[in-house]
This record gives structure tokens, sequence and C-alpha cells, in this order.
């Protein structure tokens, strides 16, 4: 599917219907967006995520390594 998408107020782009039915989003939903190359990339989120409010995503030894950074 392609369409065609104006850029509005404070640089907000509106999804098409079309798009929203099709991948079942709905308002609050997440969506995780990626630039590749020359290229905008949007990937809707599990709900799940939401729920649990993650802004980020770690590992237990880049934790780790931040801690030693603060108190050495």
């Amino acid at each position: 599917m392609s369409l065609i998408v104006r850029i509005g107020r404070k640089n907000a782009i509106y999804l098409p219907k079309k798009v929203t039915e099709s991948l079942n989003l709905k308002e609050g939903d997440l969506l995780l967006i990626e630039l590749e190359k020359n290229r905008i990339v949007m990937k809707p989120l599990p709900r799940l995520l939401k729920k649990r409010r993650i802004w980020s995503t770690t590992t237990i030894e880049e934790s780790e390594e931040e801690s030693e950074k603060m108190f050495n």
C-alpha cells in the first residue's frame, strides 16, 4: 500500500484510516521510528510495552558498565 500524506502543524503526520485499520492501531499506541538511509520506517510496538511504559531497552552488561562509571 502506498499513500501520500502531508506534514502538518508542528511536523505532525496523520496516518490515514486505511493504514491504522489494517494494522489495528488505536489512539495511544506506540510506534518505533527508524531512519534507514533516506527513508523513515515506522513499526508498531506491542501494546504490552505501552502498559509497562518501557522507553528504552538495555542489557545487564550495559547497566553494570554505567553503574561502574557513576561510582568510579
